[in-house]
């Protein structure tokens, strides 16, 4: 078997990084791609008994991780790699095992426990009689043993765990593993469903543990001893910050938060919920000593701190919150609050959005924080839909609270909620009109829930949008959405959005952080000004309202936007400041001397369209050198008609439309919540 240095020289911490990119934004599974090996698949050509050749690996990589232009050397590492996974050089027909390289990737994705633990065990059941015997069993740990060691594991540590725990479920010491032994072995071995990227079982008082390498001393709350090595790697809890060697979190450790109480009567009372964390160098809240090492104890809810060591920690035994399994949960508000339902949506910002789950998981009781990736926004609306008052904050960029905002039309509320903002998308064009930024940038969250509190319900308009094509037959790209929240928009702009998604979609990788994404669209809009694909827009596209067309003669236009809030491209308003506005009169403004007067509104029940002349402009009222775009109308319903194909995008979401007409009217208003500052804590304007 290769060494660890050996196998760093094939495949680099970089490539393994990008390997998870890749999967995470891919729609198929692994065991799913692999049938493209089977008769009919259409890499069959490419397999010989159970092994491919380079050829068949890379052609599975390209469809399996749904990139086109998978790098070269990527492939060729990682051919190298399954290689030395499998204990053996090229073979005589010159490939790699496809049990090796589906069990592999299998283990990377996230998924069901039981499903995946019968998965492996099928793999590495050679023979197929239903057991497997010592030598299948070490195969299984070569295998973890490698994975383990690029997700950063001390496998020095783990290996002899790994086998412990394996040989343990052996329950009728036959010398073989069961199916059944496998999957019940496995659904209580910690470390193992941690390796494998399984959810532990949703228990309350379940830690949420996650792999972390500790940069200072650190120690076990288990054995209390010291994580050692130079990584000092163990296992974090990410909802009580508890840490345990991997070895030892198996064994019995202090619960994690309690997040429901047993009976009414406990409804409404201020109890402490102490657990176990390193608390060392804080200060006790009752003897103001500084607390020592492994004997801190943290509330859970008000995060004070007290030292056990001293009599301290004794006011606070006699108030922890026992609870039973399989309770029947139900939220009742402590009186004059109003709860907060938290939607994190973990793919937005990078890696940005898995912190902050993770930080309000700490923060606030784990059953009011959902992770959008989970089932959607429906499971927590669903839990919230019978308490009054509740307020709603979606963390994530304007697609996000799109989703969030669909759903709760779709989830028949009796009183719908007020929704916040944390801005963790590229445009967050909604956050910033609400005053919550144009993107977080890191600060502590309990600014943000305090500003949460003290923010104001403001009525949003929201639109119905009807896309008809001229010709059934050819009825172009699907529309993405039929609810416009922020704008509308074709030409110009539209086809950079276009252009954009469309790279983003065969590069994922190369679109993981806000700073590249403004990047990548600043080198589009460059290209845009060179090629200028959509001028002449006046010639294909006509405006009207209730009868009233706008004149489009005297303008030589790109792009056209309806407008429903003031800020578009990550910060531009494009209807710009109105010096001396009028009260709106809900009829169609058509008049450019008119228009000078109209002021733009969030819940006036009015959409206001605007002209782009290029990309040039756009960069012009986006750096404050132009005020505002061409003001062409202000209007409660627009019809907009085109003749030949167009860039079209709504909310960001773009796609190519033949010729068309399309109506836009009032759909409904919704409840959003507006910061009380020009700016909210700890996020960034422009």
């Amino acid at each position: 078997m290769a060494s660890g240095s050996d196998l760093a020289n094939e495949i680099s911490p970089v490539d393994f990084i990008q390997l998870q990119e890749y999967i995470e934004y891919s729609s198929l599974k692994a065991k799913d791609a692999m049938r493209q090996f089977d008769a009919g698949g259409t890499l069959v050509q490419h397999r010989t008994g159970d092994h491919t050749d380079s050829a068949g690996l890379s052609l599975f990589l390209k469809h399996y991780l749904e990139v086109e232009d998978l790098p070269a050397d990527l492939s060729q590492h990682l051919f190298q790699y399954f290689n030395t996974v499998e204990q053996n050089q090229l073979n005589k027909e010159g490939g790699v095992s496809l049990k090796a390289v589906s069990c592999y990737f299998s283990i990377l994705e996230e998924g069901n426990p039981r499903d995946k633990l019968e998965y492996t065990f099928k793999l590495y059941d050679k023979d197929d009689n239903g057991l497997l015997d010592s030598t299948e069993v070490e195969k299984i740990v070569t295998q973890m043993m490698k994975a383990a060691e690029y997700l950063g594991w001390d496998v020095s540590e783990l290996k002899p765990d790994l086998r412990d725990m394996l040989k343990a479920m052996d329950v009728d010491c036959s010398g073989t593993v069961t199916l059944q032994e496998w999957i019940q072995g496995g659904l209580n071995n910690i470390p193992l469903l941690v390796l494998l990227g399984l959810k532990v079982p949703d228990k309350d008082g379940q830690h949420v543990w996650r792999l972390k390498n500790f940069s200072r001393p650190t120690y076990c709350f288990v054995c209390q001893n010291m994580m050692l090595g130079l990584r000092k790697q163990g296992l974090a809890c990410n909802i009580c910050k508890l840490t345990v060697h991997s070895s030892c979190a198996n064994k019995n450790q202090s619960p994690c938060v309690k997040t429901f109480v047993r009976s009414r009567t406990e409804i409404g009372c201020s109890v402490h919920d102490w657990i176990s964390t390193d608390c060392e160098s804080s200060r006790c809240e009752i003897c103001q000593k500084k607390i020592k090492i492994l004997t801190g104890k943290r509330c859970s809810w008000c995060h004070q701190m007290l030292d056990e060591a001293d009599t301290c920690a004794v006011l606070g035994e006699n108030l922890l919150n026992m609870t039973s399994e399989g309770h029947f949960l139900q939220i009742f508000p402590v009186m004059d609050t109003l709860p907060l339902l938290v939607f994190v949506n973990p793919k937005s910002g990078g890696r940005q959005g898995k912190r902050v789950l993770r930080k309000f998981q700490f923060l606030l009781n784990p059953r009011q924080v959902f992770d959008l990736t989970d089932g959607g926004p429906n499971p927590g609306l669903q839990f919230f839909r019978n308490l009054p008052g509740f307020r709603v904050l979606v963390c994530g960029g304007d697609g996000t609270v799109g989703w969030v905002l669909d759903a709760i039309d779709k989830a028949d509320l009796r009183i719908h909620p007020p929704v916040a903002i944390l801005p963790l998308g590229t445009g967050n064009d909604l956050a910033r009109c609400l005053n919550w930024g144009g993107g977080y940038e890191g600060a502590d969250l309990t600014d943000i829930l305090k500003q949460i509190e003290e923010s104001s319900v403001l009525q949003m308009d929201r639109w119905s949008l009807s896309v008809v094509p001229d010709d059934a037959v050819d009825e172009g790209d699907p529309v993405p959405n039929d609810i416009i929240n922020n704008y509308f928009s074709i030409g110009v702009d539209a086809s950079i959005a276009h252009q954009f998604h469309l790279m983003r979609e065969k590069h994922p990788q190369k679109f993981n952080s806000r700073v590249r994404n403004k990047l990548w669209y600043f080198q589009l809009a460059t290209s845009e000004t060179i090629s200028a694909t959509c001028r002449n827009l006046k010639d294909c596209l006509t405006i009207e309202s209730s009868g009233s067309a706008v004149d489009l003669s005297r303008l030589s236009l790109e792009g056209v936007a309806v407008l429903n809030i003031p800020s578009m491209h990550g910060g531009s308003n494009l209807w710009g400041e109105t010096p001396c506005p009028e009260k709106p009169s809900h009829e169609v403004t058509v008049e450019a001397v008119e228009l000078e007067s109209c002021a733009q509104g969030m819940s006036d029940g009015l959409l206001e369209v605007v002209g782009l002349e290029s990309v040039l402009e756009m960069g012009q009222i986006y750096s404050g050198l132009k005020r505002k775009a061409h003001r062409l109308l202000q209007a409660p319903h627009i019809t907009l008609r085109t003749s030949k194909t167009l860039p079209m995008q709504i909310d960001g979401e773009p796609w190519m439309q033949p010729p068309c007409t399309i109506q836009i009217c009032h759909r409904n208003q919704v409840k959003m919540l507006m910061a009380s500052s020009a700016k909210a804590p700890g996020c960034f304007l422009k």
